[in-house]
């Protein structure tokens, strides 16, 4: 796999981790409050908005996409932590632990976006972002299934792999969009 695409890679989630960090040093972690049901719903609210404004072709917020897929990033990142920590009564939680966490799930990201890359051959770069989008929005589809069933699989990868994935494809979108300035 080339260099290039580990670079772009980390540039953006770099981008996702210095958003991710300054709004916990403005909210705390009052999102460890959340159950996992309400995490992978914020994350919908997001993908449906870029798929309405691709949709559309404008946006009445002046916001563009751009950070809809770095939220999308964060909130699978928390959607991760909860799945192992669960959600907190009491939310507050050290900032050097969750940036650890968050560097913790980045790097499973990362990985598998490695590997993935290397047997795909990278054949997201010649996938438009609606349709890293469509795929998105189909994997939220497929863990509010997997919630709903209690988290219980016959066949399919668990909610972690999912949120892994929904990590990637948002992360090409961000490489993509970077690549049209």
């Amino acid at each position: 796999m080339p260099e290039k695409t580990f670079q772009q890679y980390d540039n953006a989630i770099d981008s996702c981790r210095t958003v991710f960090m300054a709004k916990m040093k403005d909210y705390g972690t009052a999102w460890r409050i959340l159950r996992t049901t309400s995490i992978t719903d914020q994350i919908f609210i997001k993908a449906s908005r870029i798929r309405s404004i691709e949709e559309k072709g404008e946006s009445k917020v002046d916001e563009g996409i751009r950070p809809e897929f770095v939220g999308m990033i964060n909130y699978s990142i928390m959607a991760l932590i909860q799945l192992e920590l669960g959600s907190a009564v009491e939310p507050q939680m050290d900032a050097v632990i969750v940036g650890a966490k968050y560097n913790e799930f980045v790097s499973m990201a990362r990985n598998l976006m490695a590997d993935k890359n290397h047997d795909y051959g990278e054949a997201w770069r010649q996938m438009r972002i609606s349709s890293l989008t469509d795929i998105i929005l189909m994997k939220l589809l497929r863990i509010k299934q997997i919630e709903d069933n209690q988290g219980l699989t016959i066949m399919s990868e668990g909610l972690d792999a999912n949120y892994l994935d929904i990590v990637n494809y948002s992360a090409f979108a961000l490489i993509m969009l970077d690549q049209q300035i």
